[in-house]
């Protein structure tokens, strides 16, 4: 069987790449299982300081395989895979999606063709997403009768209004590029979305990597906070990296007018 998802390292960055583009990167049981594989793999890797996360084809995805749904499917599995995971309050389904939003490093997603229901749950843990003009995106659980549940409850707080999440949830309703961008689905629009992806990675993996690490954690952790406990936050991540090699690094390298040489995080 070929592997449905492709990791490939190259430098600091990784490129991760969903792979049936026969099935329009339709999501079985097993893209489920090695798209969670990829992200904790990822995770343990201290010289990976980017991710590119993109589909092979004609379209990122096409959501759900409908093959989940039958000879028992989901219903032959879901007691267990529906319980929280280990170190995660998500589920099997559910970290699909959310571990990119779990892991310590930022996520950039290069988007084209579709983008339906578990495909969008899946870019929505990315935290910067690029679009083709072709782009098609829709929240579309409610044509299979059920809820999107792969994270959208958490990954869209504060990203999109609520009322238009609940339109376009209800309705299952298909929206182009320009609408996707205009209400806050896609970050931006661009011909060549995975050359952007690339570039931004590449920028990204320039910088400190604990300093990169702990704004991925300062902004995940401390949105939903109140003033205080996010404030604290701040002070406690700038104390962590205040006099660190990378940080003493990172002035020098401003100082002296070159560019800077960082490490690999060790923890």
């Amino acid at each position: 069987m070929d592997k449905r998802v492709l990791v490939e390292i190259s430098g600091h960055i990784a490129m991760v790449k969903l792979n049936r583009p026969d099935k329009r990167n339709a999501i079985d049981l097993e893209m489920f299982r090695e798209l969670i594989e990829a992200a904790e793999q990822l995770n343990s890797n201290r010289a990976v300081r980017a991710v590119v996360l993109c589909g092979e084809g004609a379209g990122f995805c096409a959501g759900i395989d409908v093959s989940v749904f039958q000879g028992g499917g989901i219903g032959a599995v879901a007691g267990d895979l529906m319980q929280a995971r280990e170190k995660s309050p998500a589920n099997f389904f559910q970290s699909a999606a959310y571990a990119w939003h779990e892991l310590a490093v930022p996520v950039v997603a290069a988007l084209h063709g579709t983008v339906f229901g578990a495909g969008l749950q899946i870019a929505m843990g990315a935290d910067v997403r690029f679009a083709a003009p072709d782009v098609s995106m829709s929240i579309m659980e409610i044509k299979w009768g059920i809820i999107p549940d792969m994270g959208l409850s958490t990954l869209l707080r504060g990203m999109v209004p609520t009322d238009k999440i609940r339109e376009l949830a209800y309705t299952g309703r298909i929206v182009n590029a320009e609408e996707a961008f205009e209400i806050g689905l896609v970050t931006g629009i661009c011909d060549d979305p995975l050359a952007r992806a690339h570039s931004l990675a590449e920028e990204i993996a320039a910088k400190s990597p604990e300093a990169i690490r702990a704004i991925k954690k300062l902004i995940n952790e401390s949105w939903q906070k109140e003033h205080a406990g996010a404030l604290r936050q701040e002070a406690v991540l700038q104390g962590q990296l205040m006099g660190s090699a990378n940080q003493v690094e990172a002035v020098r390298a401003k100082l002296q007018n070159r560019p800077p040489v960082f490490a690999d995080p060790e923890s």
